[in-house]
């Protein structure tokens, strides 16, 4: 048995189910799942819920397996059915009754940080346990350090352990109090609260109604057969790799304490025959600062993946697409912390994790992975006291979105929210202006974010926000040193960065990590993600489209003929035919390097020798320079 396969195999001893209501029961648990989602987007009380949608939904077995999940958040993919598993180890099935719902935030069950409360209702037909519905969502405020580093767990905030916050149908006062006399807002903590368990109970009605309607037997055995179906598919699908081992390697900025130390993520993937396994035994041990997450964090990472190059559209998402896997993750690993590693940016390091899975598969399935993107959320914290009432608030400023990479076939999305947060979405202007005295002075595409190739890296965004009053601002940012890679002589993407604004004028930081800074009235901050990287050599991009960015605006003149050999003809719209197939014969000898070189390459002063570009005219060698491939 695979450590991420055991699956309710009691369930494998029914009858086959007829397929049409196999497939009646597969789109009612689908259903289910998205409208406990609707039902907490419409009820939650915080912006990072019902706006960014940064939570998750699920319906599991009797024995925590996963049956389906709604959304949010796909790192939680694996996080969900271990909290579910953990709490029915602890409690017991005896000690559980129709009614409870249990509660944790616990880092290292979750794998997350304790900003993430997760909410699980046991479901009972009459006396019988058959499943449970759960529900994790993010909270702005659980306590703890506002802005400031943290080494620990302790200085995070409120650590929930397993406890029941309802006891047979009635709330657990005791539960409640505790929490809410540990929270800065405790209105909004509490509205939060009930949200999620208006969430879990739709859950319950939604799967007893299945009950009703179908038989608890035709559920069940269903429920088998889909993840059997799913198992058969996903093997399938491997099948079609050539076995092999395929390694790759990139790395994270630092930890948020130790600033001038990278910390590498380096794994292995081995596909033999039906059967997968990610190896996370090279990812760099756990580390001071607070870009920890715990094991089930690392095991979502391979399962994201996974999904992603076996099963990318197949719904429900369910435990059989994952018995064909196997993770080796140590203990003790940066996306395996144990207590007491310091959590909060938990989400951060897992994203490199799968784009580094798809960067070692690019060789074994080109037609099926993406190039590096942004793998950030790009976002800071701000807090402070509204001038108008002095009331306190927190905000999670940003979740601006960069760049994906591109494919094979077609350019990578630009501004959408990195592969942790799946559907997450950004928070819109004018819900940051009517709740906060914040002006956003600006959020566009950045041009020429997106990484040079014959099919664009998408392009990353830039915002900029300026304080209506004094606020006290952090940013949390990553990957400003890794930028996104290119694959298959495709470019590298622009890197995260992110900028103080003072009188007007943005001054960019040297990383992305900045703590506690006090921004007067009238002053601001500047974040900007990153663009995906590019797929195959720029230097064949069709014209056309080459045109059609800079048409655009989102490549500059400079950049389409450094980067792909396209000079722009007088008109500025269209393209001066003789002088780029010149120019294309040139870089196609000389091709453009990449303008994100790796982290610690030394700027060396070199007198070039430009005899070899007497060929060309003034202009043309100016862009030749541009393109840093000046002397061959």
């Amino acid at each position: 048995m695979n450590d991420t396969g055991a699956t309710d195999r009691s369930l494998g001893a029914r009858e086959k189910v007829d397929p049409f209501l196999v497939e009646i029961i597969r789109n009612g648990l689908i259903a289910a799942t998205e409208e406990m989602k609707i039902v907490l987007m419409r009820t939650a009380y915080n912006m990072i819920i019902y706006e960014a949608l940064d939570f998750t939904v699920g319906l599991f077995t009797a024995t925590g397996e996963t049956v389906s999940i709604g959304l949010g958040l796909p790192m939680f993919i694996r996080g969900m059915s271990d909290t579910v598993k953990a709490k029915l180890a602890h409690f017991g099935v005896a000690e559980l009754a129709p009614g409870d719902i249990l509660l944790t935030n616990d880092a290292y069950t979750t794998g997350s940080h304790l900003n993430h409360l997760t909410f699980t209702m046991p479901i009972f037909e009459g006396a019988d346990l058959i499943g449970f519905a759960s529900c994790m969502a993010h909270w702005p405020d659980v306590g703890g350090t506002l802005g400031g580093v943290t080494t620990d767990i302790y200085s995070e905030g409120l650590q929930i352990p397993f406890v029941k916050a309802y006891r047979r149908g009635e709330p657990n006062q005791d539960v409640i109090a505790f929490i809410k006399m540990n929270v800065r807002i405790p209105d909004r903590a509490m509205g939060d609260f009930s949200a999620q368990i208006a969430a879990v109970k739709t859950g319950e009605r939604c799967y007893l109604d299945l009950v009703r309607k179908y038989g608890r037997t035709n559920l069940l055995g269903s429920i088998d057969e889909i993840m059997d179906q799913s198992e058969a598919a996903c093997r399938a699908r491997i099948r079609e790799i050539p076995n092999g081992k395929y390694e790759a390697g990139a790395f994270m900025d630092n930890d948020g304490v130790a600033l001038n130390v990278p910390v590498p993520i380096n794994l292995k993937v081995e596909v033999f025959d039906e059967h997968v396994t990610i190896d996370l035994s090279g990812v760099a041990e756990q580390v001071p600062g607070y870009y920890n997450s715990g094991e089930t964090a690392g095991r979502s990472c391979c399962q994201v993946a996974f999904k992603c190059l076996t099963s990318p559209s197949e719904l429900p998402i369910n435990e059989g697409q994952f018995r064909a896997l196997d993770v080796i993750i140590p203990p003790g690993k940066v996306i395996s912390a144990v207590r007491p590693a310091a959590m909060r940016m938990w989400m951060t390091f897992p994203m490199t994790v799968v784009d580094t899975i798809f960067k070692a598969m690019s060789a074994a399935m080109p037609d099926q992975v993406i190039a590096g993107h942004h793998a950030d959320l790009v976002f800071a914290t701000v807090h402070g006291r509204k001038p108008r009432d002095n009331k306190f608030y927190i905000y999670l400023g940003g979740l601006v979105g960069g760049g994906w990479g591109a494919k094979h076939n077609s350019d990578g999305m630009s501004a959408t929210i990195a592969i942790n947060d799946g559907d997450t979405h950004n928070g819109p202007t004018e819900q940051v202006e009517s709740k906060y005295p914040l002006l956003v002075e600006k959020y566009e595409l950045r041009q020429d974010s997106g990484g040079p190739g014959r099919w664009r890296g998408g392009l990353g965004a830039e915002q900029i926000v300026r304080a209506l009053h004094d606020i006290t601002f952090t940013s949390l940012i990553d990957r400003t040193k890794c930028a996104p890679w290119g694959l298959f002589g495709g470019l590298s993407g622009a890197p995260n960065s992110m900028a103080l604004v003072h009188d007007g004028k943005p001054k960019l930081l040297a990383g992305g990590k900045i703590a506690d800074v006090v921004i007067r009235k009238g002053d601001g901050y500047m974040l900007r993600s990153g663009g995906g990287g590019g797929y195959g050599s720029p230097l064949d991009r069709p014209i056309e489209l080459v045109l059609n960015d800079v048409r655009h605006g989102y490549v500059s003149p400079e950049k389409a003929a450094a980067k792909y050999g396209v000079v722009m003809g007088p008109d500025g719209r269209s393209a001066d035919a003789e002088r780029s197939a010149r120019l294309r014969t040139h870089l196609a000898n000389n091709p453009p390097v990449d303008d994100a070189r790796p982290e610690g390459a030394a700027d060396v002063a070199v007198e070039h020798d430009h005899r070899h570009l007497e060929h060309l005219t003034a202009s043309e060698r100016e862009m030749v320079i541009l393109s840093g491939r000046c002397c061959g």
